[in-house]
């Protein structure tokens, strides 16, 4: 099994799902008391979140790439973002270290179109459904992702960072993101939705929306699990 390296803590909250989902992955795949192996960079996410509503995205950038090679340093053989957002610096990251990193769009196109789904709902954040990295690196991989509509937008974007990063999850606030969703899916013809915010799957259900759902949380732990059994040297 191949060491995994995490960069974590953006938020918290969401890095302790990814802990467990590749922890019960390892142990389904391999049985008995295996567990993944893995080394966990944890942010403190209070300054990144500054930068990134400063717009600082070179500064948040260079917090990531020395977290990258420091897990590198210490034995990691692959890397994963464990945020969506944190991706517009994904090529800066794989740029500066000499393992692949796990793309989290990327294995998320694979299990859209696996599934026959091409026009998904992207629920996230405002940075990460506004500015063309993810959705053009989508695009490129034959899915063509739609957001709601800006105030939808501002919505969705205020429930993950005053509340979901914070640890709260309120029903209020899972009953607004079905709500914002069901109107987007019957608006823009949407055939699924992919929950791009990696908070999202602690607040909502599957079976809360009435199209298909992908989350990204999972797929992306099930990439690197792939990634982290696969037969080589």
């Amino acid at each position: 099994m191949k060491t995994l390296g995490l960069l974590g803590g953006m938020s918290w909250e969401s890095t302790t799902a990814y802990y467990q989902r590749l922890n019960r992955l390892a142990r389904e795949r391999l049985g008995g008391q295996h567990s993944a192996k893995l080394l966990i960079w944890s942010a403190d996410f209070a300054p990144i979140a500054a930068m990134q509503a400063a717009d600082d995205w070179a500064g948040a950038t260079t917090v990531l790439v020395e977290a990258a090679r420091r897990l590198e340093g210490a034995g990691a053989e692959a890397l994963l973002i464990c945020a969506n957002t944190m991706h517009l610096m994904a090529s800066e990251v794989q740029a500066a270290v000499d393992i692949p990193l796990i793309h989290v769009a990327d294995a998320t196109a694979a299990r859209l179109k696996a599934r026959g789904a091409a026009r998904p709902l992207l629920l996230a954040t405002r940075f990460t459904m506004e500015r063309p990295f993810y959705r053009e690196r989508l695009s490129s991989l034959g899915v063509e992702a739609v957001v709601p509509p800006e105030a939808d937008r501002e919505r969705l974007h205020a429930i993950i960072y005053d509340e979901l990063v914070q640890g709260l999850f309120e029903p209020a606030s899972r009953e607004a993101v079905i709500e914002i969703a069901e109107r987007a899916i019957a608006g823009d013809a949407a055939d699924s939705v992919v929950l791009g915010c990696t908070e999202f799957g602690l607040l909502v259900e599957p079976d809360d929306f009435p199209t298909p759902v992908f989350d990204t949380t999972e797929i992306h732990a099930r990439a690197a699990m792939d990634f982290a059994l696969e037969a080589g040297p």
